[in-house]
């Protein structure tokens, strides 16, 4: 995958979807949910790589694991229900186990749960690569962050969304 196809068949659809809920469409959200990614899959693996194996607890180019994003997403208060009504439209269970499957193909309700899990940050979507590092470390909460990379996959981003 590469980082303007997922953008278009990903990203801007799940922006779409969630609008009808209140939640904006906008290039900031768009920068940052491409540059999460990137971040965590590097739009190269479905599933978490361990010990060169595409068999780690996480799922889908944005790496959720089922106890963590995929079990917050579905029971945050009032944006579980968001995630619900997403899970239900593309005909996928309302578990942590279900969205977590799903995921690692369903790029669309992928991108929407990466959406939701940031909206839960009380701050405004980040302008600056260190605003969005902050945001990405505190939502992702990464076992091993790679803060390294972090800037060029913004710049990566900031290019495809603007």
């Amino acid at each position: 995958m590469d980082a303007k196809r997922l953008l278009k068949t990903a990203i801007i659809p799940a922006l779409i979807e969630l609008e009808q809920y209140g939640i904006k469409n906008t290039l900031e959200a768009r920068r940052l949910l491409l540059a999460i990614a990137l971040q965590e899959s590097g739009l190269k693996h479905r599933r978490q790589v361990v010990n060169g194996e595409e068999t780690g607890a996480a799922s889908g180019y944005f790496q959720f694991e089922k106890g963590g994003g995929c079990a917050g997403v579905l029971a945050y208060p009032r944006l579980g229900t968001i995630m619900q009504n997403i899970c239900s439209t593309y005909g996928i269970g309302q578990t942590a186990q279900e969205l977590w499957t799903a995921i690692q193909f369903q790029d669309i309700v992928a991108a929407a749960a990466a959406r939701i899990l940031i909206y839960t940050l009380p701050n405004d979507l980040p302008k600056m690569p260190e605003d969005g590092w902050a945001q990405y470390v505190r939502a992702w909460r990464p076992g091993k962050p790679r803060p390294e990379t972090w800037a060029g996959h913004w710049a990566t981003a900031t290019a495809e969304v603007y």
